[in-house]
Parts: structure tokens; sequence; C-alpha cells
């Protein structure tokens, strides 16, 4: 049997001459759980992307990941020799699956819808189970030369601060710069070095060193080649997806962006949902502007909550009497894009660049609660209530802070999903705006990318019939518009309960209608 070097394998095992590795062990130990933390919150970032409701995503990809990792450290009593071989495959199967998984589950999204789901919490599972194993056998190795007590204060300690680490750096800028896609594999090249300084660490321990190099080489390739065509990766799922020809994509800390181009016109679609299409476009948004905007006669100060678009802005600057228009849009990346791109300009007219308008990127309920000002009318056009997040934003709470910022004889209008596909959501915005004591004058109309929508005007005044509209519009006209308020049976009122904070009735109710209608 070979002996081991006098000089270097000691070191290795010897209690005098272990504290390089005892702190390289701990600075791997800061980076696996960045990285395991990573893939969770991509997991969890992808499901709510494209499968909505993204506290119920959040919220069962942590529980199944969780519960993966017990199971992991469960099955590391299993392991009891060549504990720095078997951690460094682990970290060779994490940096595989875990780096892999946002483009995997993209491509999956566009080319088998159906397993979707599947395919994200089995491999949620496999790769929680992984990382579940890394940090026990990290103790296990380090218990040779660590007192007890030191070792779990040790590990733990990096343990946090990895995880603090990441969960700072995920939404301000790894996802915002770097995309979920370009974020998994580099963390997952991040497991591969981890890996790869095991062997060098552990190199006189090792029965298959050499074998042990090259996995570890094959794997940062493998990662580095999919780093550098990142952007092929996302084009192939994406293109897929949408069908159209990609023109534009960006992902903020608020959403993922894309703009399409074909038979339909230039579409956009945030977190994978049809906000516009160009061909019908001007349907949708002067049904949402001119009904209010005409009523009133004179509106001079305007509010756009939502709207990023510059869409409805658009509209309500065809009214000479406006003097200002205040656009409240969460996310900034949505006003530079429509503000700066010459294609999505000319849509919107290059409303976002008048004088007259104001752009303010902060949450729409926090500004009101901060506002003071009164409007003449303020136009709501915020994305459908697909999670708890956009849920607050139609609740009595806000419609409460909403008509305090409405002028005694202003209008708001709120668009307000299909009254056909969702009817229940439809009324109970309509009866959550009445419980603040506003009047409501509900209507719908047909945009044919969305089908029937709906919307409702609110006041404290009754809605009248304004007499005449701006010239120019191509749906909405002075004989046509009374018609918009006439529900047929199938859309009429039915009883509905009120959205309050505390119960988000509406989240699960528009979830529900919507996700029987796409069943079919």
């Amino acid at each position: 049997m070979p002996s081991s070097p006098p000089s270097l394998a000691p070191a290795a095992i010897a209690p005098g001459g272990a504290r390089p590795i005892d702190i390289a062990l701990l600075a791997s130990v800061f980076v696996v759980a960045a990285c395991g933390l990573l893939y969770e919150l991509a997991a969890g970032a992808l499901a709510s992307y494209l499968l909505g409701d993204s506290v119920l995503q959040f919220s069962t990809i942590i529980g199944t990941y969780l519960f993966a990792m017990g199971v992991g450290s469960w099955l590391s009593r299993y392991f009891e020799r060549q504990l720095p071989a078997h951690f460094l495959r682990i970290e060779l199967l994490v940096a595989l699956i875990g780096g892999a998984l946002p483009a995997t589950l993209f491509i999956a999204n566009a080319y088998a819808p159906g397993a979707f789901r599947l395919l994200l919490y089995g491999m949620v599972l496999v790769v929680g189970t992984l990382v579940g194993l890394e940090i026990p056998l990290v103790m296990r190795i380090l218990k040779r030369n660590v007192a007890l007590k030191d070792l779990v204060s040790q590990v733990l300690t990096f343990d946090y601060l990895g995880a603090l680490a990441v969960s700072l750096a995920f939404p301000l800028l790894l996802v915002p710069h770097l995309g979920l896609i370009r974020t998994g594999l580099l963390f997952g090249l991040m497991n591969a070095l981890v890996a790869l300084w095991a062997v060098w660490l552990f190199r006189w321990e090792l029965r298959r060193l050499r074998a042990h190099v090259v996995a570890c080489v094959m794997v940062l390739g493998l990662l580095l080649a999919a780093l550098v065509g990142a952007e092929q990766i996302t084009s192939f799922a994406e293109d897929k997806f949408y069908q159209d020809r990609i023109v534009f994509t960006a992902a903020s800390p608020y959403q993922r962006i894309v703009v399409t181009h074909g038979k339909l016109g230039h579409r956009l679609f945030l977190n994978g949902n049809l906000q516009f299409a160009e061909r019908d476009e001007y349907r949708y948004h002067e049904a949402l502007v001119h009904p209010a905007m005409a009523a009133h006669g004179a509106p001079k100060k305007v509010a756009v909550l939502g709207g990023g678009d510059g869409m409805a802005v658009r509209e309500i600057l065809k009214y000479p009497s406006v003097e200002s228009v205040t656009l409240v849009e969460l996310d900034p990346a949505m006003t530079r894009l429509f503000s700066q791109h010459a294609t999505l300009t000319r849509l919107n007219g290059g409303a976002l660049a008048n004088p007259k308008v104001h752009i303010v990127n902060t949450d729409a309920f926090q500004w009101l609660q901060d506002k003071q000002d009164l409007f003449d009318v303020i136009v709501v056009d915020f994305p459908d209530p697909t999670n708890f997040s956009i849920g607050k934003l139609y609740t009595n709470s806000f419609y409460a802070l909403l008509e305090q910022r409405l002028a005694a004889s202003g209008y708001a209008v709120v668009q307000t999903t299909s009254p056909l596909v969702a009817r229940q959501s439809f009324w109970t915005v309509v009866q959550t705006i009445e419980s603040v004591g506003l009047r409501t004058a509900p209507y719908h109309a047909h945009v044919p990318s969305f089908g029937e929508w709906g919307f409702v005007i609110a006041s404290r005044r009754p809605w009248r019939l304004p007499e005449a509209l701006p010239a120019g519009l191509q749906f909405l006209s002075a004989g046509t518009l009374p018609l918009l308020f006439d529900f047929p049976l199938d859309m009429a009122r039915v009883p509905a309960e009120v959205n309050r904070l505390s119960n988000q009735v509406l989240v699960h109710t528009y979830e529900h209608e919507w996700g029987k209608a796409l069943a079919h």
C-alpha cells in the first residue's frame, strides 16, 4: 500500500495543521447556503411567473424544499466512509441540477406545459434533498478537528450569512441584471467550483483523484457553455411559448417583460400574461378612459395608477382641458421601456414624454396613503388580481384611499377583468367599491385579444352619459357608448362578497374562475 506524502497528507487530517482546511470548508458552507437558497428562490419566482398566485407558489415551493432538505439530512446518516468524495459528488449534482433548474423549467413550460408543475416540484425535491445532504457532511468532516460547540456555531453562522447575502442580491441585483437563467447557471458554477476546491483540499484522501478532476472539469465546461449560450436558450424557450418573434425582454424585480411582434402586431406580456395587442389595444384603452373622462366634461388633474405602457395616458391627452397627468407605475423598467423604445413610443404616441405627464415609480397603495392632492379623474389600470400583492389593490382599503383622492365631482374608473369568464370576480370588485360609499356604473366592451372585458366607473355623483367624445376615436361613438352599460343575462349581477385585506377573497375567486375556463 503506498504511503502518504510526508509533508502534505498529515496536514489534511492532523489537529495541529487543519485550520486552513477548516476555514476553506466554512467558506464553502457560505457558498453552499447561498446556492441552496438561490435555487429555492428561483423555483418560487418561476412558479409565480408561470402559475400565478405568488403567495401560494412561494409557500408550496418553500415547504417542499425544506421537507426535501429534511429528507437529505436524514439520509446523510448512511454516508459513513469517504465523506469528502461523497461531498464533492453531491456538489456536482447540485451544480448540474440546480444550475440548470431555471433553464429546464423555461423550456418545459414552452414545449411541455402539461409537465411543468410535475417537473418543477420534482426538481425542487431533488435539489432540496441534495442540499440537505451537504451541510451534515461538511459538519462531519469538520468534526475531526473542531470542537462540537464551535462546529455548530461556525457552520450555522456561515450558513445564515450565505442565505442573507443571496436573499438581498436575488431581487436587487441578480434577476434584474442577469435574469433567472443566467443566475441559475452562475450559481451552478459556484457549486462546481466548491467541488473542485474540495478535490484540491482532500486530494490525498480521494481514491480516484483523476476521475474526480475530470468530473469537475466536465461539469464546469457544461455550465460555462450553457452560460455563454444563455441568450440562445432563453430565445429557444420563449420563441416557442410566445409563438411570435421576440423583440424585447427584460427581468425586473417585479416581473418579466416580453414584447413580441407577429401577425397581430406588437404584443406585451408581463409574467407570461398578455397585457395588450397592437391590433386591438385601442378598443381596451378607449373603453377604459373615455366614458369617465368625457362624462366629467373638463378634467384638469388626472392620475393613472398602473398603465406603465402609456396607452391610457395617450387617450387622456386627447382632452385639451387636461393640465397634468400623474402616472403611478411600480416598475421603472416599464415606464423606461415605453419612454425610450422607438417602436413602443410610437404606439403610445410619445405620451410619456409629454411635459404634462409626471411619472412616479412607487407602489400605488403607498402613494394614495401619502398623497394629499385631489384628482378630477383617476384611471386604475392594474393587472388582474392573480396574486395577493396585486389583490390588495382591489380591496375596500384601497378603494377607501382612492375615494379620498377623488374630487367631489370626479370619476374613477377601474379595469375589472371579464364579466363573462370571471363573473363572480367582476361583481366582487363592484361590490367592494360600493362598500366604501361610492356609486358605481359597471360596463363592458369586446376586445378580441381578451374577449369580453369589464370596467367600473366609481364616483360620488351618478355617472351621466357624455354629450360628446373626442374626435378621431376608432371604437367608441356617442351612439354605441350606452350599449356598453347593458349586461346580458350571462353577465348580469350576482351576489358577491366584499374583498378585504384580511381575506383577499377576490384572488381565490379569480383563480378558480379563470382556472376552470382555461381547463376547457
